[in-house]
């Protein structure tokens, strides 16, 4: 593997794949595995002969969006219920060697209107899949939490700031607390006296096709941008767009995922996802811009609890992990791009109702 001067690095496919052999036949269970990035990561797990249960309740998007997602089609067996219900949890589990526990309510202006649903899916809910994961034979669990933990970061810097691991936490959102505590009780339910191990994940921000946003949210930035530039709408910059983001493909999230389930020095450890890049808003805003001769932009308040941001420190996932992103920005942009223009059909409905 090389590393970019940009610090994304070149680390190929056929690399990945071989050191995920390790999983072939391995009993593996993906808890909102038929979003965006679970449907992702069970292809690839599919790919290294993995034997993939899906839980999902396929209503995270109010029109039929997994099906752009397409996990029905990985020969993954998806079951339809929620992490809440004990009986469907311990089914799936009972018989898995590995979880990657990715269900959450996942979005920070949905979790700021109604905290008591962020409550149970991502308190609760997590609470249910930790007792059942303990109770079973799993090896390891994967949790899967966000960089939102983070919230702005040390009060007393000034500018983007690069996030560090074993730094103090204040998250400025429900959403982010959420995470913290699904963190936290990971740690104490599989702790070191306990058979099953774990290892914690800090997703930075996640884009690439066939991401789509969602009504009401502010997250999702490249297509939330992209969509409003090709509908001739103006690109909306929350703030002005000075929040900065370390943008990570959702093609490396899927492969740093499968990877915590194999690497040895995982185990108990808690780690960045990113590129150590930082992107502003903005900057997204004028990567798309070319693309669409109609493109302009607008400045709007920034939304309660959307964090200043910062980007990913990269030391630990490159020693832990032994790996780093190997798509860069401008490429992953123009990829989106270049698939929306191709699937102008992926554009929501209640988005281009919206517009007329």
């Amino acid at each position: 593997m090389s590393e970019t001067a940009n610090g994304v690095g070149t680390q190929s496919q056929e690399a990945v794949a071989k050191r995920l052999e390790k999983l072939r036949d391995a009993r593996v269970v993906v808890t909102g595995g038929a979003g965006l990035v679970g449907s992702r990561l069970v292809a690839l797990l599919r790919a290294s002969a993995a034997e993939v249960t899906v839980l999902d309740r396929l209503d995270a998007y109010p029109e039929s969006a997994h099906s752009l997602f397409g996990v029905e089609t990985l020969g993954a067996d998806v079951v339809v219920g929620d992490i809440c219900d004990r009986d469907t949890v311990r089914r799936v589990v009972s018989n898995a060697d590995y979880v990657v526990h990715a269900a959450a309510y996942a979005d920070v202006a949905a979790c700021t209107r109604r905290p008591d649903i962020a409550f149970r899916a991502n308190v609760q809910g997590t609470q249910v899949v930790l007792e059942e994961t303990a109770a079973s034979a799993v090896r390891r669990l994967v949790l899967v939490s966000s960089a939102a933990v983070y919230g702005d970061g040390d009060p007393g810097v000034r500018g983007p700031q690069e996030f560090r691991e074993e730094q103090q936490l204040l998250p400025v959102s429900v959403y982010a607390n959420s995470k913290l505590w699904a963190e936290h009780q990971t740690r104490l339910l599989l702790g070191s006296a306990q058979s099953t191990e774990y290892a914690v994940l800090r997703y930075f921000s996640v884009y690439g096709d066939p991401q789509i946003p969602k009504p009401g949210s502010h997250s999702w930035m490249v297509a939330w941008l992209s969509m409003q530039a090709r509908l001739g709408r103006p690109m909306q910059l929350n703030g002005g767009g000075v929040q900065v983001r370390d943008l990570v493909h959702v093609e490396d999230i899927a492969a740093a995922t499968a990877l915590a389930l194999v690497e040895e020095k995982m185990a108990g450890q808690t780690v960045n996802v990113g590129t150590g890049v930082p992107t502003s808003v903005r900057e997204v805003g004028e990567l798309i811009a070319p693309h669409f001769p109609r493109s302009h932009f607008i400045t709007t308040p920034r939304p309660e609890g959307d964090p200043l941001g910062g980007f990913a420190a990269t030391e630990r996932c490159r020693e832990l992990l032994r790996w780093t992103p190997r798509i860069a920005v401008r490429e992953g942009v123009e990829r989106y791009v270049r698939w929306l223009t191709a699937t102008p059909e992926a554009v929501p409905g209640w988005l281009t109702g919206a517009v007329a």
